[in-house]
């Protein structure tokens, strides 16, 4: 499969996911951990955009998609609730802004196949909840750190990728969400766009090995080593 720029691609999704894993880590110790260290954090900024272009692609060819919107609900209520007694925080993780995604996509496409003006309104009053506790609730709960991770334009980013047909489409979606994102939140955020050069090189194909568990399991586990550290420390 050749990429928009006509050169062989050589990225898998599974390839893909392992560079936002490790993105991801590096940042979490430099907020946590070594906030004196700001790579960390510039690393880091490449987690997202490729997340949620694969969360984009999981939901166009998972089989199971209640199981696929079920895992990453139950994944965000373990660490919520983990996060909640170990540090009192309300602010809602990256699993929580991705399963609203998630819910977004689906009514999307809901909308589309019955194209009445009940799956209309029904999708616009979601898209409206989601506006209202991602932006509108925050400001209203000030003396609290309640949030969701990256907002709105986040939760829209595996919208916007999902969006597009061709590989152009999604790509330049995607693109387009990512530079909102940054626009909104921001300083280091805008190194975010350097994740543009490895979504090109993407080829399309998961990967020989089922990792999809992986996430799971790392997710949680490596925010509890990182915390159990600070204890330390």
């Amino acid at each position: 499969m050749e990429n928009i720029t006509g050169r062989y691609t050589f990225l898998t999704g599974n390839m893909l996911k392992l560079i936002a894993l490790i993105a991801m880590t590096a940042d979490h110790i430099g907020a946590y951990l070594l906030p004196q260290y700001e790579f960390l954090r510039i690393i880091g900024r490449l987690a997202f955009p490729i997340f949620a272009y694969m969360i984009a692609e999981g939901c166009r060819y998972t089989k199971n998609r209640k199981s696929y919107l079920g895992n990453m609900i139950f994944l965000a209520f373990i660490c919520q609730a983990a996060a909640f007694t170990a540090t009192g925080s309300v602010n809602m993780c990256i699993i929580v802004t991705f399963s609203l995604s998630i819910i977004l996509i689906y009514l999307l496409d809901y909308m589309i196949k019955e194209r009445t003006s009940k799956s209309f309104f029904i999708c616009l009053a979601a898209l409206f909840a989601v506006y209202f506790i991602s932006e509108m609730l925050p400001s209203a709960l000030p003396e609290t750190d309640y949030g969701i991770d990256y907002g709105f334009f986040g939760i829209l980013t595996p919208v916007f990728a999902y969006i597009g047909k061709s590989r152009l489409q999604k790509l330049s979606m995607a693109a387009f969400a990512i530079i909102l994102v940054s626009s909104a939140l921001g300083s280091i955020q805008w190194y975010s766009l350097l994740a543009i050069p490895l979504l090109i090189l993407y080829n399309g194909q998961r990967g020989k090995v089922k990792i999809k568990n992986l996430f799971y399991i790392y997710y949680p586990a490596h925010l509890v080593v990182i915390y159990l550290v600070g204890l330390a420390i």
